[in-house]
C-alpha cells in the first residue's frame, strides 16, 4: 500500500500553505482518499502525477538573423 500524505504534509512537499492542496482537493483537481467523515489523504502518486502534469518543459531556441525560431 502506498503512503498516504495529510493535507499538511502534502503542502510542505509543494512548498505551499494548507489552503492549496484542500484547494485542490476541493475543485477535484488531484485525487484524494476520503477518511471517515472528515479526514482526507492525498497518495504519495497523486502529488506526483499533479506536479508532472504541471511541469512545463524549456524550449530550446535557435536565432537567425535576430530572431528567435522555436
Amino acid at each position: 500500500m502506498e503512503q498516504l500524505l495529510t493535507v499538511k504534509e502534502a503542502a510542505a512537499r509543494l512548498g505551499t500553505t494548507e489552503r492549496f492542496p484542500r484547494r485542490l482537493i476541493a475543485e477535484r483537481r488531484i485525487r484524494y482518499v476520503k477518511l471517515g467523515g472528515h479526514h482526507v489523504r492525498i497518495p504519495e502518486t497523486a502529488l506526483a502525477e499533479f506536479i508532472i502534469a504541471g511541469t512545463v518543459e524549456p524550449l530550446t531556441v535557435g536565432w537567425s538573423g535576430g530572431k528567435a525560431l522555436a
